[in-house]
């Protein structure tokens, strides 16, 4: 029986009909007819306008629209969309479309090229773009996208609610002027005004920022989008909410950190609370230490400037990773509701005690001329004499019941031996041993761990302890493991800021961060921040491509953490016989060894 038509965007596609939709080895490559309907809040009569504030910048072209054009191709917009881009640069259309089509086009080759370019060219047409300035005092080329907005939702006949997205892919530096801009002049013609009789002005004075979602007099919303980072420090981000927050309600703002969008992240809530195996497992008594970890290989590359501004620590530690921690720590929501699964959030950041510098180790690499590699003060776009850390390693403690005691060893660096985001938890030592010096590693008892690799190359595997097959009894570690690129061969994985729109257009803010949320992340490094502005907190160099400064490896040590390295010369022989190559090929120094099991 042939599948029905599915609509996407209003056009019928014939996609279901071919044999990419039936069951089979290749039904894999696209969403299937189930997947391709819309979620069931989007109201077909209602009409949404996406505004893309910044929408000729970097991060707007290399995520924000990519993320818009999978949800298009998945059929995942609300009914009636249409996307704005706005930006100072003065640009044609057409020219806006064209470099578009760079970061847009199939990467691979497609089993149909002209259905390909022809979708693409679909997701076009709903695009427009216009320029102008981010200022309130002028507001003309603003002013002009929000009349092309308001005659867009005009010509759509019997639309109920006209929603707007603002999604700022800007500094955040803008993010109070661009807010006010939007407050005054984004919400159209049909604001409050039109029920009190007011000028929008007077309308939104009368009204609380809480006012502004309802203010459309179609019962439409309003909901913005920002990106990190959200102030340098305490200070500056408190100051920073605070002059959002007199425009827009909590409702209404979405504070994006894509961590919280990757699959295996959104994965931790369901393995925590749906496998009773891991309840018991999941306190102090039982987990010595947890480490959550990430890795580049390359350094700032030009980038140099901006970064020097931040630093690794506030760049990925204050906001990814403690976030993640956020999610192992918390206590079972009352329900997934955003603010049951936020306020859970909020408890753990709150007990987290504030970081002293004797828990911290700062990095900043340096060159490798053998391997021609350079140091970061080489990049011609850092300050001569910067001692902006490349490099971070924190142990937190949470002062509750559950976790008392148990370090969490929160890891970030740039120019490392790997590119890897993964989180290891370290169980403790077996009481009563049975196998002594048969089980152990450097003299001491090798441990569990359940990893979790964020990327690349998705997994969840724990290390045991297991039994060599022969006729004696030589003690070994292996691994059971969820590899998803076996297990879901085929099932594209969602990128982050693709799934976090989504939430936005759903008004599911479970994957933000909250304003309280955000002040007791800031609060818990204000020492460090603190020693690092006057001097008290020098980074340590390290050698571009090396697994950071000595010192990290031996604060991590110090806490309690073992380094388990019991199969190391069975996986480097592995290793180098999936490659094809000699044995020897792979250094018999396991620090050198980029494989999941070394930490």
């Amino acid at each position: 029986m042939a599948s029905s038509p599915v609509t996407i965007n209003g056009n019928a596609s014939p996609l279901t009909d071919s044999p990419l939709a039936s069951s089979g080895p290749l039904h894999s490559l696209r969403p299937s007819p189930s997947m391709l309907r819309r979620p069931s809040n989007f109201v077909e009569t209602d009409s949404c306008a996406i505004v893309v504030m910044g929408a000729s910048g970097d991060l707007a072209k290399k995520k924000t629209f990519p993320a818009l054009y999978k949800l298009f191709q998945q059929n995942l917009l609300p009914p009636r969309t249409r996307i704005f881009g706005f930006a100072r640069t003065a640009m044609h259309i057409d020219a806006f479309h064209a470099r578009m089509r760079e970061y847009l086009a199939p990467k691979t080759d497609c089993s149909d090229e002209l259905q390909a370019r022809q979708q693409l060219n679909d997701f076009l047409s709903l695009v427009t773009y216009s320029n102008g300035s981010y200022s309130c005092d002028e507001p003309d080329g603003f002013n002009a996208m929000i009349e092309d907005i308001e005659s867009n939702f005009e010509m759509q006949p019997h639309v109920r609610h006209r929603n707007r997205l603002y999604y700022l892919a800007l500094p955040p530096s803008t993010y109070p002027t661009v807010c006010r801009l939007v407050r005054k002049h984004g919400m159209g013609n049909t604001s409050v005004a039109a029920r009190v009789g007011a000028s929008v002005e007077e309308a939104l004075s009368l009204s609380p920022a809480g006012d502004v979602a309802a203010a459309d007099a179609t019962g439409g919303w309003l909901r913005v989008i920002i990106e990190k980072p959200f102030g340098h420090d305490l200070e500056s981000s408190d100051r920073l909410m605070s002059d959002i927050g007199e425009l827009l309600s909590e409702e209404q703002v979405y504070r994006i950190d894509h961590y919280l969008g990757k699959e295996l992240v959104q994965n931790l809530v369901v393995m925590r609370f749906a496998n009773r195996f891991l309840s018991p497992l999941w306190t102090r008594d039982n987990i010595s230490n947890v480490q959550i970890i990430f890795k580049e290989p390359f350094g700032t590359e030009g980038r140099g400037g901006y970064f020097d501004q931040v630093g690794i620590l506030r760049d990925v530690i204050q906001n990814h990773l403690l976030q993640v921690m956020a999610l192992l720590a918390m206590e079972k929501p009352v329900s997934l509701s955003s603010d049951d699964v936020r306020d859970e959030k909020l408890k753990v950041l709150r007990a987290v005690k504030r970081v002293p510098l004797e828990d911290v180790v700062l990095g900043q690499y340096i060159g490798d001329e053998a391997k021609g590699k350079p140091s970061y003060r080489d990049d011609p776009t850092v300050p001569e004499g910067s001692n902006a850390d490349t490099f971070a390693m924190c142990v937190l403690y949470v002062n509750n019941e559950r976790w008392d005691g148990v370090p969490w060893i929160l890891k970030a660096g740039k120019a490392l031996n790997e590119r890897k985001a993964e989180v290891r938890v370290q169980l403790r030592d077996v009481a009563g041993d049975l196998f002594g010096a048969d089980s152990s590693v450097a003299g001491r008892q090798a441990r569990n761990e359940l990893v979790l690799r964020l990327q690349p190359d998705e997994a969840i595997y724990m290390k045991m302890t297991v039994k060599q097959p022969g006729l004696g009894v030589e003690i070994c570690q292996s691994e059971l493991e969820l590899r998803y690129d076996y297990k879901y061969a085929g099932v594209a994985i969602p990128d982050a800021y693709e799934r976090l729109i989504l939430d936005a257009l759903r008004g599911d803010q479970q994957h933000f961060v909250r304003r309280d949320e955000l002040r007791e992340a800031w609060a818990i490094f204000e020492p460090v921040l603190h020693a690092m502005k006057h001097g008290d907190l020098i980074p340590e160099p390290y050698v571009y491509g090396s697994r950071g400064p000595l010192s990290a490896d031996e604060l991590r040590e110090s806490r309690g953490h073992h380094t388990t390295a019991a199969t190391f010369d069975a996986l480097r022989g592995l290793s180098c016989e999936l490659r094809g190559l000699p044995e020897d090929a792979i250094p018999s120094d396991a620090s050198g060894m980029s494989h999941p099991l070394t930490p």
